[in-house]
């Protein structure tokens, strides 16, 4: 049997408390009492103007007919067939080719069922199965569940368990309404946008989810649903996932903080505040280091923290592929960077520093943290550029916590050191001594700042659609950055802070050697991959590069024009892979040729999607089966 790829792009919208549904179908639940023993169940479906929805006697070579099924019904008897009412309309239907029986808008569809109490303590619970279109779709089938209980002998109506809207069925109607029965459930999470399709019934059925429905709006956010995601039943690897991504968060803004101590703005500082915390004694010098180092986190962490605060999880989820935000992100890099490369600096107002240094200057807890308060405002010209890479980083990744846990790796890592040379002072003969290695630490750091730039910009270029950073362009500038770090590093490259170089460090012939190293390996992905016929795409640039399919000079591999001709959707997906764009024309060929299918959830500014294609579709068993 073979198989054949669909490739589903979903589009949607949704707040951290609420979701808009479409609703072309609303149903609702009631009872009748006919005699002691009898009673009649009635389905009431509202069908949206221009939408059907089929007879449970439709052909069942044609769209899914409505069906009631039960699941509890110990303490029941069915007497006949359900009634249906409504306004129907019976014919050959053209999309279908068969003939079918449907009901429309005009007037309530209302399927009744008459039963004979056996049992009145026994509940009658079950699902209702139905598809609605309209003259140009259809929905998928859906499952609405339903839970009936018989009035008591009083003549009371006893409460429901699993009924929509967790409201008493029995006593009155409830709207069931979904697209389709089915709504796709935000969870707030991170990364990155989790849905899971639950039927409304399903949902309302469970008290503990309990969703809010007024009118067309339903509150979908539930924190039990959210809080399953942390600690699963059976986690998948989600769980282990989530902690491993905050860890490696924290460290990439631990690595910052290490990088910030190197340069021009930091470094000197050092020597310059131990020695003032060992004009005491011992003990105090020690203290005093402390609470500085605490005062550095406590600053550093207080912006992490607002940030996280005030911006949301939603709006850092939606700028990893808002392409304004994109390309903001992509003007504030090159500005950081051309200012490390020593063209300008970025700096503070100077009122702002002197007014900190005025209140350093009162001594005790206080002066202490305006000390630390001065540091942090007079080294933003270094600092300012890498917490701001580290924070984009982390926000556009969609961690809640991100720039939280950013700026607590960056902080710890800025103020160990002055707590430990507080406490051991003999440490700082060990330090080497500030130099022009500092201003080559910038330099460096500015090339990573455009090579990171050019990939906000690819991240917008492939949301938009604009067509203008392929394959070749983003790798081909990589290779010129990475490049020119190398002849930098060897000395054949100067930038305006540079001191004259009269010989090549052993550290610094070692990073030229690296960076010349990994522009060699950027150059390797322009080699063509025989099976693919594309680029062979660098695992370690998976997400952060183009996808290799995006190029200039390998189109894509012709397809099967005879398909192409009647699915105009056909055409070539990663590793140039058979695939249908449009859902219903795959749904549509796979009918038609009996062939399984796999629906791939894709997303332009996708990391994880970028790593499945380059790294699991390329093996030779995974490809054979989804091109064949």
């Amino acid at each position: 049997m073979k198989y054949f790829l669909i490739t589903l792009a979903i589009l949607f919208n949704l707040t951290a408390t609420q979701a808009q549904v479409f609703q072309p179908v609303k149903w609702k639940f009631d009872i009748e009492k006919i005699s002691d023993t009898e009673y009649k169940l009635k389905y009431t479906a509202k069908v949206d103007k221009g939408w059907t929805v089929y007879s449970q006697y439709t052909a069942d070579d044609g769209p899914v007919p409505t069906s009631i099924t039960y699941e509890k019904k110990d303490g029941i008897a069915l007497v006949g067939k359900a009634i249906e009412s409504g306004y129907k309309k019976e014919g050959m239907d053209s999309y279908f080719g068969v003939n079918v029986i449907k009901f429309t808008s005009e007037k309530p569809f209302v399927i009744e069922q008459k039963i004979k109490v056996k049992d009145a303590s026994k509940p009658i619970s079950g699902y209702l199965t139905f598809m609605a279109c309209d003259h140009e779709k259809c929905l998928p089938p859906s499952d609405i569940d339903f839970s009936f209980k018989i009035p008591t002998p009083n003549g009371a109506i006893a409460p429901t368990t699993g009924s929509t809207k967790g409201a008493d069925v029995l006593s009155k109607p409830v709207d069931v309404s979904a697209e389709g029965g089915k709504v796709d459930t935000a969870l707030n999470s991170s990364a990155t946008n989790d849905t899971a399709n639950l039927t409304i019934a399903e949902v309302a059925s469970n008290s503990s989810l309990g969703p809010k429905i007024s009118g067309e709006i339903m509150d979908l956010k539930n924190e039990k649903i959210i809080s399953s995601l942390i600690s699963p039943k059976s986690d998948c690897g989600g769980a282990a996932e989530t902690k491993s991504g905050f860890f490696w968060t924290f460290i990439f803004g631990f690595a910052g903080g290490l990088l910030a101590l190197l340069t021009p703005c930091v470094f000197p500082m050092l020597p310059i505040t131990i020695s003032f915390f060992t004009k005491d004694t011992k003990r105090k010098g020690w203290v005093n280091g402390l609470i500085y180092g605490l005062s550095i986190i406590v600053i550093y962490v207080a912006i992490g923290l607002l940030i996280t605060i005030f911006v949301g999880p939603e709006a850092l989820n939606r700028l990893s592929t808002n392409w304004i935000a994109n390309t903001l992100f992509f003007i504030i890099f090159v500005l950081f960077a051309f200012s490390f490369f020593g063209f300008y600096e970025i700096t503070l107002p100077s009122s702002w520093s002197t007014k900190s240094d005025q209140m350093a200057d009162k001594g005790g807890l206080i002066g202490i943290f305006f000390m630390a308060f001065t540091l942090a405002l007079v080294s933003f010209s270094c600092t300012g550029p890498i917490i701001g890479s580290a924070i984009v980083q982390a926000a556009t990744k969609g961690e809640y916590m991100g720039p939280f846990l950013v700026m607590l790796g960056f902080s710890i890592a800025l103020a160990l050191p002055f707590g430990l040379f507080a406490a051991f002072p003999a440490w700082l003969n060990t330090l080497p001594k500030s130099g022009s290695w500092m201003n080559s630490v910038k330099v460096v750091l500015g090339f990573l700042e455009l090579a990171l730039a050019f990939k906000f910009l690819s991240t917008a270029d492939l949301t938009s659609h604009w067509g203008m950073l392929k394959y070749e362009i983003f790798i081909g500038l990589w290779i010129l950055f990475f490049g020119g770090m190398a002849l930098y590093l060897f000395g054949f490259i100067k930038f305006p802070h540079d001191s004259p170089l009269k010989k090549l460090s052993l550290m610094r012939m070692a990073f030229g050697a690296m960076a010349a190293t990994f522009t060699l390996y950027l150059c390797s992905t322009f080699l063509v991959n025989k099976k693919t016929g594309e680029y062979s795409s660098l695992s370690m640039l998976a997400g952060l590069a183009p996808p290799a399919s995006y190029n200039l000079f390998l189109p894509a591999a012709d397809v099967d024009p005879i398909i192409k001709a009647k699915f105009p959707s056909y055409t070539m997906c990663a590793n140039n892979i058979q695939c249908f764009k449009d859902y219903y024309e795959g749904i549509q060929y796979a009918n038609e040729v009996n062939k399984p299918i796999l629906v791939d959830f894709t997303g332009h500014g996708c990391v994880n999607c970028r790593k499945t294609e380059q790294d699991i579709w390329i093996d030779d068993r995974i490809r054979t089966i989804l091109k064949d």
